[in-house]
């Protein structure tokens, strides 16, 4: 018959490795890291309309946002070049017109596996896909 304390000690172990082996819980991103996330990439960003509206974040700056192929998005123009950039690790962007050409930034969370969450400096948030 096993020793009681054996038990724990086993229970106690198993557990440990458990809690070693769950993945970091999400974290907010430092500037460099959001560069190095988002730079040269393609980003599908969640809209509360149920499509992935896509933006392209070049190095050089330059943000590229494509709702052409989009019907849902016929009121607005349908492609755009703005620009991105990094300031206090928040994700900075600003376009000609689309959002009436206000400028925004937002805090970025990993949530790992290509996913991220977004917290725009007015308050709204969301999240978003990064690859192809």
């Amino acid at each position: 018959m096993p020793n009681p304390s054996s038990r724990r000690l086993s229970l106690a172990v198993t557990l440990a490795g458990c809690v070693a082996a769950t993945p970091a819980a999400s974290a907010e991103l430092s500037g460099p890291e959001i560069r190095q996330m988002i730079g040269g990439k393609n980003v599908r960003l969640n809209t509360p309309f149920g499509i992935a509206l896509p933006l392209h974040y070049r190095d050089n700056g330059v943000v590229v946002g494509d709702v052409s192929g989009i019907s849902a998005a016929r009121m607005l123009v349908p492609r755009e070049e703005g620009r991105w950039w990094i300031s206090d690790d928040s994700l900075c962007q600003k376009w000609p017109s689309w959002y009436d050409g206000r400028q925004f930034c937002f805090r970025i969370t990993s949530l790992g596996g290509g996913k991220i969450a977004w917290l725009r400096d007015d308050g709204a948030s969301g999240t978003a896909r990064i690859g192809p």
